[in-house]
């Protein structure tokens, strides 16, 4: 069984940081976040291969970091710069090859871990 559970999500304030963190049962290609706020849809936010190659959506690019640590099947992803407008329910997401990216359809997904960010 597939397993996929995301931490680290909490509330911060704008500019502020946080990391979240999403541990697979197995290894998997393509790791992924997505997001989804209140009354919005459901949306890419970064992937990463296995071989470290990574696709950002353009809302992210330069404050967001997505890593990934093979020997333990987790993926990270480092939030700085904050705004109110990241806030949003973040899930952990996975596929099989050969496409990896955040606006691809996923194969399995986490339950998500909350971000909120206040002004």
């Amino acid at each position: 069984q597939v397993q996929l559970v995301e931490s680290g999500g909490g509330s911060v304030q704008a500019g502020g940081s946080l990391r979240l963190s999403c541990a697979a049962s197995r290894s998997w290609y393509c790791m992924a976040w997505f997001r989804q706020a209140p009354g919005k849809e459901r949306a890419g936010v970064a992937s990463i291969t296995d071989s470290g190659s990574t696709i950002y959506a353009d809302s992210v690019k330069g404050r967001f970091t997505i890593s990934r640590d093979n020997a333990k099947n987790t993926v990270y992803l480092e939030m700085n710069g904050l705004k109110p407008e990241d806030s949003a329910m973040y899930y952990c997401a996975v596929r099989y090859g050969p496409y990896c990216s955040p606006f691809v359809m996923m194969t399995y997904w986490g339950k998500g871990t909350p971000v909120t960010i206040s002004s």
